[in-house]
């Protein structure tokens, strides 16, 4: 059969092309902005991408095309594929009806950290044995590619609450049915098609109410509107973790840090001491994802100290506070980070790692929510452990500049934050402020205008 996607440099649907692939299918596709690492692993797998959207895309006339979420009425390739009545259907769908039919999924929902986290459980399953199946919403650093079909009953899926398609506007993670759910943590997000905190709540109980009785639930301690979502119903059992004493009682599983940073904590399972996590991981967003994958891990029989074992060999994911370049001590990395929570835990988990030393931060605020500025009021502070703060205005948001203007004028330290409309004008800021040794961080859910590799050449130049 040959499949066509569209919108194939997604990370969810690049990593359907791969599974279909797999399958024995023809697959190509088309996208437009491509950008690593999507973009250089479907090369790497030999699978044809197509810049644009057109409808001689279509040709010759697919079996299937998989349309993507990002897709809408309107774009010349959706409009072909339904005046030549190809058959279509969304990703979620497909990847429901032909790969997760009759198998032990295993999923990780939630508005933060859904990629680490699934990349932690694969990991420990891994390490196990179990030889699952998995998609992840990213490239993670311990295997080649972002999704495989696996050798076994079992397969971990990154469930994303966004919409499955613009003729299904479910969340992704309706479709799965998952026995083994993680639940991350619930904050408002995706203002493009969420009205409100309460309809994404809602998407959640939908999910909830697919787990069997069997199943299980993992889900943090401490968390209202997670709280909200199960208590439209539940019907699982449901396994809280903490860290430290932050709740009054006892937590399933709960970490007991021993370095700020996050990179080493005591695994505690019903207040009974399992093994010590030491990783190179840093973050408390980190350490709470691999309470989770650890209890998800322990519900398929991994036992805690063989998990403990394989998170402390984890390298991460690409674009999780990747390391890109060493230039002279000049450090940058590649975050993902797009909402201001991410923001916040990410530059924290920085600073806790490298105490006084200067971090700056380039941040684009790229995401549907954020370009609507339903974030302004959270969004400078979130940025707060970071010495010099580089905001990018690419989309030209007219509330940004202005957001900024009005913090500098009441600012003890009006220089600390500043706007910049383009990636020649961010670079040029930041390198008037490389001195010396220093940590950089590029934050955007997007390709950020190339800004990575270019920031890169200027400083190997500088300092060459």
């Amino acid at each position: 059969m040959h499949i066509h996607i569209l919108g194939i440099c997604g990370t969810f649907m690049g990593s359907l092309a791969v599974l279909a692939r797999e399958l024995g299918h023809t697959v190509s596709g088309s996208d437009q902005g491509v950008y690593p690492p999507m973009s250089t692993q479907l090369e790497a797998q030999g699978i044809g991408l197509m810049e644009g959207y057109h409808a001689d895309n279509l040709r010759p006339r697919p079996d299937l095309v998989l349309i993507g979420n990002a897709m809408s009425r309107g774009n010349p390739e959706v409009e072909a594929v339904l005046n030549l009545n190809i058959d279509y259907m969304s990703g979620p769908e497909w990847l429901a009806r032909e790969v997760l039919r009759h198998r032990w999924v295993l999923a990780v929902a939630g508005t933060h950290g859904k990629t680490t986290t699934t990349a932690m459980l694969l990991w420990i399953l891994e390490q196990a044995g179990f030889e699952a199946g998995y998609l992840v919403g990213g490239v993670p650093n311990d295997f080649p590619v972002s999704a495989r079909l696996g050798n076994s009953d079992f397969f971990v899926i990154e469930a994303d609450e966004y919409d499955s398609a613009f003729f299904d506007k479910r969340s992704k993670f309706v479709h799965y049915r998952p026995h083994t759910l993680i639940l991350n943590n619930l904050e408002f997000d995706h203002a493009d098609i969420f009205d409100s905190v309460e309809a994404i709540e809602r998407q959640f109980h939908h999910l909830v109410r697919t787990v069997p009785s069997r199943g299980l639930i993992v889900r943090p301690a401490l968390d209202a509107h997670l709280d909200r979502a199960l208590d439209l119903g539940c019907w699982t059992r449901v396994q809280a973790t903490s860290v430290g004493s932050e709740v009054p009682y006892m937590a399933d599983w709960r970490a007991e840090l021993l370095a700020d940073d996050g990179s080493r904590f005591m695994v505690v399972h019903h207040e009974q001491p399992v093994a010590a996590v030491k990783w190179s991981q840093t973050g408390l967003h980190n350490v709470r994802n691999a309470l989770a994958a650890i209890a998800a891990a322990r519900h398929v029989g991994v036992t805690p100290d063989h998990a403990v074992a394989a998170l402390c060999r984890f390298s991460g994911v690409k674009r999780r506070m990747e390391l890109l370049a060493d230039i002279g001590g000049v450090h940058v990395y590649d975050d993902f980070a797009h909402h201001p929570t991410a923001i916040t835990t990410t530059l924290e988990g920085l600073r806790h790692k490298v105490g006084g030393e200067t971090i700056l931060a380039l941040i684009e605020p790229r995401s549907n929510t954020m370009q609507q500025g339903v974030h302004q009021q959270t969004l400078l502070p979130s940025a707060a452990a970071a010495d010099r703060v580089f905001w990018a205005n690419l989309n030209q948001m007219e509330w940004l500049p202005a957001l900024i203007e009005g913090h500098n004028a009441t600012a003890e330290a009006p220089d600390r934050h500043s706007v910049k409309s383009t990636v020649e004008a961010l670079i040029e800021g930041v390198l008037e402020q490389v001195s010396g040794p220093c940590h950089i961080v590029i934050m955007s859910n997007g390709g950020f205008g190339g800004i990575h590799q270019k920031l890169i050449a200027e400083l190997e130049r500088k300092t060459g």
